[in-house]
């Protein structure tokens, strides 16, 4: 088949993605019936999570023949914790079926993804799905689009209502009425209730399409009339530009209208697009569609299962992809070979003989490829840009239900960022524990089923440590005078230590010792003293900063006196003096960027203030949201991705980076000093 479109079915969770491509399979005879979310048996959601959740977890990749096409479909996760999903799709796809419920209108995931499709140039079709339910409104659900995203809206498949119920779909290229037993149609003479509401919507399409080729303007305007070719080029132009976003009225639960969907894409969808690459010396160089081209693929998925082992998942940009062919890994330079190729449908897989220009497939077995990675010939190398990666904003410390166990979490989680780059694994030397970082609670929730259902480990998540520190305010002087007599050799170190506040972020170690009261051979063995004294302050045992210490004054005995003793001394000038320099407890301050829209703004200050905040300003980004930039307490941030979501209702987003260290509050200092002697 040499046409092939890719499609990625994206939107805002449970208004209908999966259902939709559930449709299509079984419209286009790939499956006898069609499957339910409810039942567990759909194609997609084949994951034992996703079954168990109701809910697509990450993109799945359907591939099918629809009379002469081959068509790619990846249907995507509409859940904000699963953003990676629809990254992956939107990266492999060309053009973008956005899902919105024509019962309940435009959600803001489906909002979100129109607006990424769009920022990554790809046609985008709208199908307003859910039109089997009595309270869906199609007309109410396309105005309300029309008010958000403006003219460019087209609707391409209408409902005819009759007496308040639709009573069949009208095909505006073809200008037919059809009606629906099953998912099977046929033409019909029905006409709608309102004419005069159904002649100003087929008015929208015609102007729609006109306006996109100058010889169609001037056949409208010279009020020909356009045949069902002018429209599908002008749908087909008009969709490439995107200038024109087509909308389909259908109904994923019951397959009606989703087959005049299937000929729309195998149509007037955009066939792959050559893209721009990065060459071995750093120039840019342009690929095409070309299946005789160097060979030239991006990992845009990978699936790193126990049982099935490594999946890669490509879409091939130029050239063509062969079993047993050498390939090169752009990133590192290692080369490979092709094992076998394979085509998916969910999670059945078929071997391929070949992946040409512009197709998808998977690879198994390849050691070094990750997703992002570009697959390239041997002496021609290039890069392809890479998948976006979501920025994980939501982190928790992982704690091992049995012990000893901590090894196998780090490995099962390894191998789950090997899948979901979205995710971050770390280990905190200061607060001594593993911080699992994603994009939500649900996110991390499903971190730990999978870690007990496929790598048999357990684990539970706890709030993280906040790293705090200690510093003094005020100069004190103070001796510190170690003496110890056992048999033989004795110790003793004497020091008098000055100790005052200084702006560093280690201890500043200074002596003015005048007369050879302490001789200098001592003096590193003072220093190190104090040095190991500030690892664990005198207030709640958290590292100490902002200290200098000024050596001015001791004495030494020629025999008992050694580098050990002047340590000894120097601890304890220390244990006595910074108690009476004023300690105080310092929390850490981040620098938060959030982006929210403006509706939310006075909402997202308002929570901000309310975690010790202080914003810093706001502008407006050229993309309509607003950016606010402000100073938060770090201990402050544990929920912020949670409220962040619920007030911006999944439109914002935010990024967060270490500022410095400020002097935390009296009365929280008092509650974290009192946990910290309860630990001990």
């Amino acid at each position: 088949m040499s046409i092939i479109k890719n499609i990625a079915i994206v939107g805002h969770a449970s208004k209908g993605k999966t259902t939709l491509s559930e449709a299509m399979l079984n419209v286009a005879g790939v499956t006898e019936r069609m499957g339910k979310i409810a039942d567990g048996n759909t194609v997609s959601d084949s994951d034992a999570e996703e079954k168990k959740r109701g809910v697509s977890i990450s993109s799945s990749i359907m591939q099918f023949g629809y009379k002469n096409a081959k068509i790619n479909v990846i249907d995507t996760p509409g859940l904000f914790d699963f953003a990676m999903g629809p990254a992956e799709g939107l990266r492999a796809a060309d053009t973008a079926i956005v899902v919105v419920s024509a019962r309940s209108g435009l959600a803001a995931g489906a909002e979100k993804a129109f607006r990424n499709a769009g920022k990554k140039g790809m046609a985008r079709i709208i199908v307003t799905s859910k039109m089997d339910d009595e309270r869906a409104d199609f007309y109410k659900a396309f105005n309300g689009l029309v008010a958000k995203f403006g003219t460019s809206m087209c609707p391409v498949v209408v409902p005819i209502i009759q007496g308040g119920k639709v009573a069949g779909y009208y095909n505006m290229i073809n200008d037919k009425a059809y009606t629906y037993d099953g998912i099977k149609s046929k033409e019909s003479d029905i006409v709608h209730d309102d004419s005069a509401r159904f002649d100003g919507i087929k008015e929208v399409f015609c102007e729609a399409v006109a306006g996109t080729d100058d010889e169609l303007m001037e056949k409208y305007f010279d009020g020909e009339p356009l045949t069902a070719e002018d429209k599908a080029k002008g749908l087909a132009i008009g969709l490439a530009e995107g200038t024109i976003i087509p909308v389909f009225a259908l109904s994923g639960l019951t397959g009606v209208g989703v087959d005049m969907l299937l000929d729309f894409i195998k149509d007037c969808c955009p066939a792959p697009k050559g893209e721009y690459a990065i060459d071995a010396s750093g120039e840019p160089i342009e690929l095409s569609v070309d299946q005789a081209g160097q060979l030239a693929a991006v990992c845009f998925k990978t699936v790193a299962d126990p049982f099935i082992g490594k999946l890669n998942y490509f879409k091939v940009i130029s050239g063509t992809m062969t079993q047993g062919a050498t390939v090169v890994n752009a990133r590192n330079g290692e080369e490979e070979r092709l094992g076998k190729l394979i085509n998916l449908l969910g999670s059945k897989q078929v071997d391929a003989k070949e992946a040409v220009a512009g197709d998808i497939c998977a690879v198994a077995k390849l050691g070094t490829f990750k997703t992002g990675d570009t697959l390239c010939a041997p002496g021609k190398v290039v890069t392809l840009d890479t998948v976006p990666v979501p920025t994980p904003a939501y982190s928790m410390a992982v704690l091992a239900t049995k012990k000893g166990d901590e090894e196998k979490i780090s490995n099962a989680i390894t191998k789950m960022i090997e899948e979901d780059p979205s995710l971050e694994y770390k280990n905190n030397n200061e607060t001594h524990q593993s911080i699992l970082s994603g994009l939500g609670e649900q996110h991390l929730d499903v971190c730990l089923s999978v870690m007990k259902a496929k790598y048999n480990v357990e684990a539970q998540l706890v709030q993280p440590r906040v790293a705090y520190r200690e510093t003094i305010t005020r100069k004190v002087s103070c001796q510190g005078r170690h003496k110890k007599q056992s048999g033989g050799h004795g110790q003793f170190g004497d020091v008098f230590i000055e100790f005052e506040p200084f702006d560093s972020d280690e201890l500043v170690f200074a002596e003015r010792v005048v007369g050879g009261s302490v001789p200098k051979n001592f003096f590193p063995a003072v220093e190190k003293g104090l040095v190991e004294s500030m690892e664990k302050g005198v207030l709640a045992g958290y590292p100490m900063v902002g200290v200098k210490a000024t050596l001015f004054d001791g004495s030494y005995h020629p025999v008992d006196s050694s580098e050990m003793s002047f340590k000894m001394a120097a601890s304890i000038a220390f244990k006595n003096g910074i108690p009476q320099a004023g300690p105080v407890l310092l929390e850490p301050i981040i620098t938060l960027s959030a982006l929210c829209n403006d509706e939310a703004m006075g909402d997202v200050i308002g929570d901000i203030n309310k975690r010790r905040g202080r914003v810093l300003g706001m502008s407006p980004t050229a993309d309509g949201m607003q950016e606010i930039i402000a100073e938060v307490p770090e201990s402050e941030m544990t929920t912020f991705s949670t409220s962040m979501r619920q007030i911006t209702q999944g439109r914002g987003s935010f990024t967060t980076k270490f500022a410095r260290y400020d002097r935390c509050p009296e009365h929280i200092a008092q509650r974290i000093i009192a946990e910290a002697e309860v630990q001990e």
